[in-house]
């Protein structure tokens, strides 16, 4: 039997997806029709599913189209705040509470995203991978909710700092000084160094804007 709510969880989460992959970038229209057929479901649960993009602030109005949001300059600035805040705490109670399981996963995380040294996109989506696992290994459900907010509200930057040249040997090294600092159970040290990993983030995302405008 159809479960119409089923439906539009996939609806959401197949958009979702499309933004967070760059597949629909800041400025681009969403047609219920069109979205309709690239996702194989019928629109009702694509209206549904835009509405719910909209009051999160991923999609906005222009008169009756509807479009990937973008973030200024100040927007930008405030979620690296935000960002870097819950960010820490979860790097800090993962030091608390991870356990040796997800301390192993994050381990094998950090092996496996050698590889994609050459891979941007590749190591783009590892990394959102590498975050969520911290969030998880926090054990904290509350933060892990508002952290998803945060990311998804990520997916309206238009790039990746993790493209630009020396940036991804870089995020590796602060990767592993995160794990690290959590596998030694020191919440201080895992905080401070997740912190910084998203300053730096946040610094080469500047150059980048400052970039683009020239």
């Amino acid at each position: 039997m159809f479960d119409p709510k089923a439906g539009q969880k996939d609806a959401y989460a197949m958009i979702l997806e499309a933004i967070d992959s760059h597949s629909y970038v800041p400025g681009d229209r969403l047609v219920e029709s069109e979205l309709a057929e690239r996702f194989g479901v019928s629109r009702t649960p694509i209206r549904e599913a835009l509405q719910r993009l909209e009051t999160q602030g991923l999609l906005t109005r222009d008169g009756r189209s509807l479009m990937v949001a973008s973030l200024d300059h100040t927007q930008m600035a405030e979620l690296y705040v935000v960002r870097g805040e819950l960010e820490g705490l979860a790097a800090r109670l993962a030091a608390r509470h991870a356990t040796p399981e997800e301390v192993g996963v994050l381990r094998d995380m950090l092996e496996k995203d050698q590889t994609f040294l050459n891979d941007p996109t590749a190591l783009s989506r590892a990394n959102r991978r590498f975050h969520k696992q911290i969030h998880l290994a926090s054990h904290n459900r509350f933060l892990v909710q508002q952290l998803d907010l945060v990311h998804r509200s990520m997916a309206l930057l238009a790039t990746t700092s993790i493209a630009v040249e020396g940036r991804p040997e870089d995020t590796l090294a602060e990767h592993n000084a995160i794990v690290t600092a959590i596998e030694n159970g020191d919440g201080d040290a895992a905080d401070a160094a997740l912190r910084d990993h998203i300053s730096k983030a946040y610094v080469t995302r500047l150059k980048l804007d400052a970039q683009a405008t020239q």
